[in-house]
């Protein structure tokens, strides 16, 4: 088995890619140990503060030589505006009670920080940069390009893929209905972009020449193994990597993911205002049939920081947003280097002796 042109020309050995689960989870262990191992470790730094960026860059680059890839939203904030939030703070007054919190405050709207997020990018020259929820425009692709920094961009269908490929991107995340967190939708409804990650693999091979990365409920080497047989040049986990040692998500957040048994994920937009996948759990309950009343994204996210980080601290999975795709029931717990190991021997025992 060898890593797709594209990646091999990075000096990437292993087309398995860790998702850039932003929120914490990516730490810079975690993308080291991968990236290490041979595969390509993803930095979910959209949530942070550019200095964030390039300390978590530094603290990454002390821990591996190897290329490794940053990751930030690029669109999806909704435009400010008014909206009753009485409903919602009166649901998460009740829970931050329960909880030993003070009574819930509404946030001053999130400012959207990806240019100044996308300079630190720019001065630190990661070998790859990787957005989703959008397409950064023209001039700032260019001068990544200049600084000879790799583009992946995230399309959940053929419409959005097309958008991509005409961008210059050097390669396209094909994101499945199967995947957890959030969607990557930018053209169209969330509701008509809920594609089989196969099925929008083989769609996107079809309309484009950019190579395609798999996403989307992918846990082990025979799924890495469906998705090249239906077009994709390599392979991002992210479920499969949340669980493991090096993971900064809650030991109570892994052990639901762990003992997850049957697909108990649901598509919320409860915790942040966009639709994401996650484990179902008291509060995508409560706000089940409320759509109507939960905020716009990012100030929904922002709102609920705090429940969600005193839950965290509790070890209470009731109130944390458990984001995991479908294959959450497949999870194991590894080490980071032992996950890419395990995924390239299942990899190759189940390719075809031809290949």
């Amino acid at each position: 088995m060898n890593a797709t042109d594209f990646l091999r020309d990075l000096g990437i050995v292993h087309p398995i890619i860790q998702a850039p689960m932003s929120g914490g989870a990516t730490t810079p262990e975690l993308v080291a140990a991968v990236c290490n191992a041979g595969a390509l470790g993803s930095f979910g730094a959209a949530y942070l503060k550019p200095d964030q960026i390039a300390s978590d860059i530094k603290a990454i680059r002390a821990l591996t030589d190897k290329p490794f890839n940053v990751n930030l939203f690029a669109g999806g904030y909704a435009v400010e505006s008014r909206m009753d939030a009485a409903p919602m703070l009166a649901i998460l007054t009740e829970i931050h009670c329960a909880l030993g919190l003070p009574a819930p405050v509404l946030p001053a709207w999130p400012p959207d920080l990806f240019d100044q997020q996308l300079e630190v990018v720019l001065d630190a020259r990661p070998a790859i940069f990787s957005f989703t929820f959008g397409v950064p425009n023209p001039d700032a692709l260019a001068r990544l390009r200049k600084r000879g920094i790799a583009i992946v961009g995230t399309a959940t269908t053929a419409k959005e893929g097309r958008r991509l490929d005409e961008s210059g991107v050097t390669a396209i995340v094909a994101q499945g209905a199967e995947a957890g967190g959030h969607r990557g939708t930018f053209v169209g409804s969330f509701e008509t972009s809920m594609i089989p990650t196969l099925t929008l693999v083989r769609s996107l091979r079809d309309e484009v020449s950019t190579p395609i990365i798999a996403s989307g409920g992918l846990m082990d080497g025979r799924d890495v193994v469906q998705s090249f047989a239906s077009g994709a040049a390599a392979a991002q986990l992210g479920t499969a990597f949340l669980t493991c040692a090096e993971s900064g998500v809650s030991e109570s957040y892994k052990r639901a993911v762990l003992d997850s048994r049957t697909d108990s994920t649901v598509i919320t937009r409860a915790f942040s205002g966009r639709p994401a996948r996650g484990l179902a759990n008291a509060f995508t309950k409560r706000l089940a049939e409320k759509d109507g009343i939960i905020l716009p994204f990012p100030l929904q996210n922002a709102l609920t920081r705090p429940m969600r980080n005193a839950a965290a601290k509790r070890g209470d999975p009731d109130f944390q947003s458990l984001f995991a795709g479908q294959g959450a029931p497949r999870a194991r717990s590894l080490s980071a280097a032992d996950l890419v190991n395990r995924l390239v021997a299942e990899i190759n025992g189940a390719l075809p002796a031809s290949a």
